[in-house]
């Protein structure tokens, strides 16, 4: 039989990694320390639980980059996938699931693997050289100790930043008579209709009350070894986005372009999304409203949005610190660490930012790993495909002195040449990608 595997961090890239290492015929022990130890920002003790969000973004496999990595990772058995398609709610042209069921589906169907066992303990230090293979993929909120473990064997100062929750509204607190369902354009997506989201519209005069209210709110207060710790660029709270000038919501989040009121007239200067959150449509998350608003603040401003007066919240806005490391410098082609190749890291602590892209390292983690537990060779997939393309960035492509949190995007390819027309580039990089990644498959299953 082969060596068993051991994975700490229950998270999406965590049980990825143990669902493709233990469909190659490899034991997998998954170690998850909730509930015994919890984290800031976790609320049930589910494994894949969803966090900031309960979208995976653009399923658009044709044109979008992220959509093309939920493609591949289709084509490659993903779990994290399959579950994601099962529990999918409607979101106009993005993936968004019940983020519950969700959940409760990746722990039933990992658990009932006869190749994975759970062990429900804090892994407080890391392995040793001599312990066989590990996983590390303990995402954003890595427990205080190993933290410190993880510095002591890479020798870098610890990397961190801020990630921020969205609230989540009860539909039924919601006044349709200044509300309305419609993606914008009328665009439908994974079993959406192109009426998938609930819209709150502003006039000028109600946005900009609203930003005098929001910057205005009390914050939360940062303590002492947070201060110097940046926000990702990619989910920043409403307020710092604010802060950079009255019009940027308007031209970001809360832009009305694509919308019509039914029950007015008037433009909307600005207009506030709602995104359903569960399969029953009785919980939705207010889209890019990330905020470290205080409780009492935060609803008072929130309640200004038209049509959310007397809204009631199943959840209020957050915000909580991720850790990652220098992968470019640390880790070799197959994440092995280099100071220490028995261990492997995957997912958000690599220096990958989303659920779809932090599960994606984790896929690819298990597949090296079983790999070699089995003697054979860990290829990497092709820098043309969106799994390799990402890979390539954070285990070197990377500028090391400026590494932060990336999602996929098509800047991470190689380029096409220079004939391919600027507007079908899109489409252009997704099919090679896929033809890429269809050979890179094929060749493994011959082998």
């Amino acid at each position: 039989m082969s060596p068993s595997l051991h994975i700490i961090g229950g998270g999406l890239a965590g049980s990825e990694c143990a669902w493709q290492a233990a469909e190659r015929g490899i034991p997998v022990v998954l170690h998850e320390m909730r509930p015994t130890v919890k984290t800031d920002a976790h609320v049930t003790d589910h494994l894949a639980e969803l966090v900031c969000s309960n979208s995976f973004r653009s399923d658009d496999w044709q044109r979008n980059a992220v959509g093309l990595l939920h493609e591949e990772m289709r084509r490659c058995g993903s779990l994290i996938m399959t579950c994601a398609d099962a529990t999918k709610v409607p979101a106009g042209g993005a993936l968004a699931v019940d983020r519950h069921a969700f959940s409760a589906l990746v722990e039933k169907t990992l658990l009932a693997h006869p190749n994975v066992t759970l062990s429900r303990e804090e892994v407080a230090h890391l392995p040793k050289a001599e312990d066989g293979l590990w996983v590390i993929a303990t995402g954003p909120l890595t427990s205080a100790s190993l933290t410190q473990d993880i510095l002591k064997v890479t020798g870098e100062d610890q990397l961190a930043f801020f990630d921020a929750i969205a609230p989540i509204v009860y539909k039924e607190s919601i006044d349709f008579s200044k509300a309305w369902y419609q993606s914008r354009y009328d665009k439908p997506g994974p079993g959406g209709t192109g009426k998938d989201y609930i819209n709150c519209p502003m006039t000028k005069d109600e946005y900009y009350a609203f930003i005098d209210a929001l910057l205005a709110g009390e914050k939360t207060d940062f303590k002492e070894w947070e201060k110097n710790t940046p926000y990702f660029e990619g989910c920043l709270p409403i307020e710092v986005m604010a802060s950079r000038g009255k019009e940027t919501l308007a031209y970001g989040p809360m832009k009305p372009v694509g919308l019509t009121n039914p029950h007015s007239p008037e433009k909307p200067y600005a207009v506030v999304q709602l995104r359903q959150d569960n399969a029953l449509g009785t919980l939705y998350n207010i889209v890019g409203f990330q905020t470290k608003l205080k409780y009492g603040p935060q609803q008072e401003v929130l309640r200004m949005i038209p049509g959310l007066e007397k809204a009631e919240f199943a959840r209020l806005g957050g915000l909580h610190r991720n850790t990652f490391i220098k992968s470019p410098i640390l880790l070799d082609g197959t994440l092995r660490l280099k100071k220490q190749p028995n261990l492997r890291f995957a997912g958000q602590v690599t220096g990958v930012e989303g659920y779809v892209e932090s599960a994606a390292i984790g896929l690819l983690a298990g597949q090296f790993a079983a790999a070699e537990a089995k003697g054979e060779a860990a290829n990497p997939p092709p820098a043309e495909t969106a799994l390799g393309a990402l890979l390539s960035h954070i285990t070197g492509g990377a500028n090391v002195a400026t590494f932060q949190p990336m999602n996929v995007n098509f800047g991470l390819f190689p380029p096409l040449p220079s004939r391919a027309k600027k507007t079908d580039r899109a489409s252009h990089m997704t099919a090679r990608a896929l033809d890429a990644l269809d050979a890179w498959l094929g060749k493994r299953k011959a082998a």
